[in-house]
């Protein structure tokens, strides 16, 4: 008796549905690459306009400190072709990011393209597996990627501030230097060393102040050796693992697991409060004066 034709319908339905399944994920991994190309080319843009800023900026200062000191803007004419230097290549690599991208969507394009072959992932993934433990798995999944985009839009935005905050702090320094040798008075390197070193005092005392590296330094310190306990204490078996023998492994990892997570999220909680306002933030225990 003849096959009919609808006999392999079930296992061709199958089959084209892993063939849309395998497009799809390489799809998706495409969409990754391209995204993480466009995000590390525009981080180099964005230093290569920072390097040139900053180098216009420094020759441009040297070179009239240097005319206000001596009256002769040559003598600064190493530190001109420094920040030439620096300029040059600066631009070099702002043109060679240009052509590198050209290919390239834009970060924005990027990141709904890759957004959008994740959902058809998921769809297609749910659609395809109706157990309870598999929907779990592939919503795993999705809070896996969201939770990699409020991290990404968190740190785009700490970027931001900080950027800021620290335009505020060194404008508000260069104001009171630069009042400070506007005083009528001839200059001379000494006054001029003076003020640059006050300045460059004032600047740290500010980044000390709002960045608080100190206090961040030595709560790291402090979760990466809670951390390194419990790891020799799992090894060793002792401390609160030493109730658990040969064949209890897994309740010691368990436990081991839950113990570490506990030190991460107390290091996250730190890092929060750190990022506050002083005037906003609970009070925290600090480090130990030395």
């Amino acid at each position: 008796m003849a096959r009919g034709f609808d006999d392999d319908a079930p296992r061709r339905i199958r089959d084209a549905d892993e063939r849309i399944y395998v497009v799809t994920t390489n799809f998706v991994i495409d969409a990754q690459e391209k995204l993480a190309r466009r995000r590390r080319l525009d981080r180099i843009w964005r230093g290569g306009w920072v390097v040139s800023w900053l180098s216009l900026l420094a020759a441009v200062i040297g070179t009239g400190t240097a005319a206000l000191t001596t009256g002769d803007p040559a003598r600064f004419v190493l530190g001109d072709l420094i920040c030439g230097s620096l300029l040059l290549l600066s631009q070099l690599a702002l043109v060679g990011v240009h052509f590198a991208g050209r290919g390239l969507p834009t970060l924005q394009r990027a990141e709904a393209t890759l957004a959008s072959a994740q959902e058809s992932l998921w769809k297609q993934k749910a659609n395809g597996r109706e157990a309870l433990e598999d929907r779990r798995k592939v919503y795993r999944e999705e809070v896996t990627a969201a939770i990699e985009q409020y991290q990404a839009d968190s740190r785009k935005y700490r970027r931001i501030h900080n950027s800021l905050q620290t335009l505020i702090m060194i404008g508000s320094a260069s104001t009171t230097t630069i009042a400070a040798l506007d005083t009528g008075k001839e200059l001379t390197w000494q006054s001029v060393t003076l003020t640059i070193i006050s300045f460059a005092i004032t600047v740290s005392a500010m980044f000390t102040g709002y960045y608080k590296f100190r206090e961040r330094s030595y709560f790291l310190q402090q979760t990466a050796d809670a951390i390194e306990e419990e790891a020799n204490a799992v090894t060793l078996g002792i401390g609160p693992y030493k109730e658990y023998g040969p064949g209890q492994e897994q309740e010691a990892l368990k436990v081991f697991t839950q113990r570490v997570e506990d030190h991460r999220n107390e290091q996250r909680r730190r890092q929060q409060q750190l990022d506050q306002p002083a005037d906003q933030a609970p009070p925290t225990a600090g480090p130990p004066t030395p």
